[in-house]
């Protein structure tokens, strides 16, 4: 496999079963680009996890941290993080125990945010002052989508005003490209006065959230999916898919890698570690859009 993608051979891939992602790949190329979509999270997955050893904002981030947010905002959105943060990731509970306490985080933060009154004439300049970074590679894997006419579907716990103007600043935002995520509601000044519903938090990523939208109904014919994600609640967002044939899941593992191998292994196809690029996935895409 390596000889078609050579990315495959850098020294932050892991995979489990190499046989059976060779066949998943070979399916996929079998298949062709017609049947083809991509369903992939945003957060530390689309964009990077760090940079020069300090960590890149996530969308929730590049507000929490904004000008528009008070000191006293700041505190306490940084408090619910130090408190949640470890729940979300803790191997050793189960998806019972965290999603009421995910539910929780997500309803008090955006309380939080919803008393800043912050302005949607704010969005644009925020995300330019923000620090926040797409991995490298990311001209190439939006381009090679766009140009296949293949769908790119983001499906995002984050903040979606953000995330959209993110990739409208990256100018590639096109029309391939849908996204599913928490939105502010604003009223007829441009104040924010709360997120629509439902909300979507790391743990509920998948057909409960999208009923509805008949997003992947529309989409019936195209039965390859390659899943990017970075946690474990990301493997599920392929679920409303009506009828999957094949299905290649390609994890980052940005945190705790150590403890948190085993599982990313168990549960993804291809684990990618500590890994700042979309090399692997674009070598991957390459392959299978060859004639």
């Amino acid at each position: 496999l390596c000889l078609q993608v050579p990315e495959l051979e850098k020294a932050t891939v892991r995979i489990r079963q190499p046989e059976r992602v060779r066949e998943i790949i070979q399916s996929l190329r079998e298949q062709g680009v017609a049947k083809l979509q991509v369903i992939s999270d945003f957060d530390m997955t689309l964009s990077r996890f760090g940079c020069n050893g300090r960590r890149c904002p996530t969308s929730h981030n590049i507000l929490d941290t904004s000008r528009v947010v008070s000191e006293d905002g700041k505190k306490k959105l940084k408090d619910l993080l130090h408190y949640y943060y470890p729940i979300e990731i803790d191997p050793n509970r189960t998806l019972e125990e965290k999603c009421p306490l995910m539910v929780e985080w997500w309803t008090k933060a955006h309380e939080l945010l919803v008393q800043q009154k912050i302005h949607k004439s704010d969005i644009a300049q925020i995300v330019r002052e923000s620090e926040v970074m797409l991995r490298y590679g990311h001209g190439d894997f939006f381009d090679q989508l766009h140009k296949n006419n293949i769908p790119l579907f983001i499906f995002s716990a984050g903040i979606g005003d953000i995330l959209e103007e993110i990739i409208r600043q990256a100018n590639i935002f096109y029309s391939n490209v849908n996204v599913v995520s928490n939105y502010m509601d604003f009223n007829d000044d441009g104040v924010l006065t709360h997120f629509k519903r439902p909300l979507i938090h790391t743990y509920n990523k998948n057909n409960t959230v999208l009923q509805g939208t008949g997003y992947f109904q529309q989409l019936s014919t195209r039965t390859s999916i390659i899943l990017l994600g970075d946690s474990m609640g990301d493997l599920t967002m392929a679920d409303g898919v009506p009828s999957v044939e094949n299905i290649l899941k390609i994890g980052f593992l940005n945190d705790k890698v150590e403890e948190r191998r085993g599982k990313y292994l168990d549960s993804y196809d291809i684990v990618l570690e500590s890994d700042e690029t979309l090399d692997v996935v674009n070598g991957i895409l390459r392959y299978i859009l060859t004639e």
